[in-house]
């Protein structure tokens, strides 16, 4: 019989491949580099990182059926390619000056290589914590949000000491490295795998996710459940990318923060989108994730609300750190939320559709939280919005909870009858 992986491991390449590609954050270390060198504008140089997103989100959905028809493996090796090409690339975009081939390099095929990439560690990981999805999953992706706490200072240094072009060089290589040799474990586990000691049936102290639903892609975006969470994903996203996209000028004009200032609050958020993925997600194992998502959403609409009267640093500070973490805590608790409601048998495709919300909130969040500003010369309706908007994500993850327990009692008398029979 062939050895059984260690699990563990898994999850360490998978973070792995999740710092790699996480760095993408780390983008607007690159903006005013590129702006002083080569005299581009600022919109086309930000527009890079948007076009990068956006792949993100349409290569996953396109590419989920790759991944389940050729394994973890192969997935991660190929989107190690796009990604190092596509990082090394932009070194080449930048020494002939092409900002047409940036976007092909850094967007298009650094966008494809963050959507496989994204992707493939998470369907997988979740294979290997039944007990534990919300961990596993808050593991991966607490990698990518930490990812350009990591990146930045290496990135500033080489551009420094060898130039923009050769940073890119450098670092679309290590990242190369770093996710090929992480791609060269992953594997899913045997069929009807359990971690060493698990006895379902027989251990009722340990919580061991059941396949309660078992469906395929095709099935899963006809249900009412697949959209009720996409819209959730959609809204959570839509908010904390605003404030990503505005939280140093905001700062600026509601509390009085210096320039400097800002830029540390700025550095400290990246602090709390990581460790909101791990915290959240871990948390989302004990009390259940549709109910993991009301508490971001309540938390959320207290926090958007108060923040247009609140000129206190600390307290302003506070309550954007608290969104941050929220913002963190959906995309590790969404993947786990898909093995709850569909089962694992195409995990990675259904996460590939799901991740067309981030695409979407990607582009949608940032662009309204600028088009309110410019219009009313204030963040106040943005912030107003937005957490008008979490109250309707509020109402949904109340929909959610009561479809899924409703689709749990249905199925409950069929896993009685099944789990009696496999004792007998």
């Amino acid at each position: 019989m062939e050895k059984i992986k260690n699990r563990w491991l898994i999850a360490g390449s998978a973070v792995g491949i999740h710092i790699s590609i996480g760095s993408v954050y780390a983008w607007s270390v690159y903006t005013q580099p590129l702006i002083k060198q080569l005299g581009w504008e600022l919109s086309d140089t930000q527009f890079t990182f948007s076009l990068a997103i956006f792949i993100l989100g349409i290569s996953a959905a396109f590419l989920g059926h790759f991944l389940e028809k050729n394994g973890p493996r192969k997935s991660g090796l190929l989107a190690a390619t796009f990604f190092g090409v596509g990082v090394a690339g932009s070194g080449l975009a930048v020494h002939l000056q092409s900002i047409y081939l940036l976007y092909l390099f850094y967007g298009l095929f650094g966008g494809i290589g963050l959507g496989l990439g994204y992707i493939a560690p998470v369907s997988t990981l979740i294979k290997w914590f039944p007990d534990r999805r919300g961990l596993a999953t808050g593991m991966a992706v607490m990698g990518f949000g930490f990812a350009a706490l990591l990146s930045s200072p290496v990135i500033v240094y080489l551009i420094e000491n060898v130039g923009i072009a050769n940073t890119f060089f450098i670092m679309g290589s290590a990242y190369f490295v770093i996710m090929f040799i992480s791609s060269l474990y992953l594997a899913p586990p045997p069929k009807d795998w359990l971690p060493a000691g698990l006895r379902a049936t027989k251990d009722p102290g340990v919580k061991v996710e059941k396949e309660t639903f078992s469906l395929t892609a095709r099935e899963a975006l006809k249900t009412r459940r697949f959209w009720y969470l996409w819209l959730m994903f959609f809204i959570n996203i839509s908010c904390g990318i605003a404030i990503i996209s505005v939280a140093s000028p905001m700062a600026q004009e509601y509390t009085g923060l210096t320039v400097v200032a800002a830029a540390t609050m700025v550095g400290v958020m990246g602090l709390f989108n990581g460790a909101g993925r791990i915290g959240w997600a871990t948390l989302s194992d004990k009390i259940g994730r549709p109910a993991m998502f009301t508490v971001f959403f309540v938390l959320q609409i207290i926090a958007f609300f108060l923040l247009p009267g609140v000129s206190n640093a600390i307290l302003f500070q506070g309550l954007i750190f608290l969104i941050l973490s929220c913002y963190g805590g959906g995309f590790a608790t969404v993947p786990a939320f898909i093995g709850d409601i569909f089962g694992t048998k195409e995990l990675g495709m259904i996460l590939g559709y799901m991740l067309t919300a981030w695409a979407a909130a990607g582009m949608a969040g940032p662009l309204f939280a600028a088009w309110t500003r410019s219009v009313t010369q204030s963040y106040n309706g943005t912030l107003y919005f937005f957490a008008a908007l979490l109250l309707v994500a509020l109402l949904i993850s109340f929909l959610m909870g009561y479809e899924v327990n409703k689709l749990r009692k249905e199925k409950q008398p069929a896993l009685k009858s099944t789990s009696e029979a496999s004792l007998s």
